[in-house]
């Protein structure tokens, strides 16, 4: 069975890291000394669920999540430091901590090192979350221990929950632009001024004037959707947000 650690400190290990092209030794004591951290642990990086939906998850709670007391969140994984900052540059995870536990050291040091030979992968960490404080875990959300790679209760919107069961979820905005738009321009302005991030879709590079058509029925830039809903041009923002 899977040690639950919570009331116990983290492994003290030492993370051979590279920085800017420069080997960079980070501790467990530069991680967590003195701060607020939520960790999560998977079993590897550029694998499906870890990319389409666990990092993805934290980095998009990311904001909440300091405004909920957190000073950093940290991805571990049983991988080299070039995977890692591959992997952190393909998801675009600049508000995670990637942090290679290549040796496994930590991983062990939790009890979370498993054996994932039927996959080729060797030893790798369960999948798991934790928030720990000072260097003390304070809570642990540990995957069952069940056939295949579970992903039930190590999710970022549990451990939000945990943390604030108040806080309120960001809304999702994506928004089809083209370069030199000033309409476009005008669009990112207000969603900025209305604290809102949003994920940029570019006429001409991310998709072509076929695609935005075919999901918005416009071939006009901006289009806004948010949370699923599209909102529309310029216009129909500054009236969606001026209801708010």
């Amino acid at each position: 069975m899977l040690p639950n650690r919570e009331g116990q400190k983290v492994p003290n290990v030492t993370f051979h890291s590279r920085k800017d092209n420069q080997w960079v030794d980070v501790t467990t004591d530069d991680l967590f000394a003195g701060k607020t951290v939520v960790v999560f642990a998977l079993p590897g990086a550029f694998t499906p669920t870890c990319s389409t939906t666990h990092v993805p998850g934290y980095n998009g709670l990311a904001k909440v999540f300091k405004e909920n007391g957190v000073d950093d969140i940290i991805c571990i994984s049983v991988n080299d430091t070039f995977v890692m900052n591959e992997w952190s540059k393909s998801q675009e995870a600049t508000n995670i901590t990637m942090i290679p536990d290549g040796n496994g050291e930590f991983s062990e040091g939790m009890g979370m090192l498993v054996g994932k030979n039927d996959l080729g992968f060797g030893k790798r960490s369960w999948r798991y979350s934790m928030l720990v404080k000072d260097g003390t875990i304070e809570k642990m959300f540990i995957e069952p221990e069940k056939p295949g790679d579970p992903f039930e209760v190590s999710d970022a919107g549990t451990m939000l929950k945990y943390l604030n069961p108040q806080a309120s979820q960001p809304k999702l905005v994506s928004m089809f632009s083209k370069v030199g738009c000033g309409f476009c321009a005008r669009a990112k302005a207000m969603l900025t001024e209305h604290g809102l991030d949003y994920e940029e879709i570019v006429l001409g590079k991310d998709v072509t004037t076929k695609s935005l058509r075919a999901v918005t029925g416009a071939t006009t830039t901006p289009q806004v959707f948010i949370d699923g809903k599209l909102i529309g041009d310029s216009e129909a923002l500054a009236a969606y947000l001026g209801s708010k």
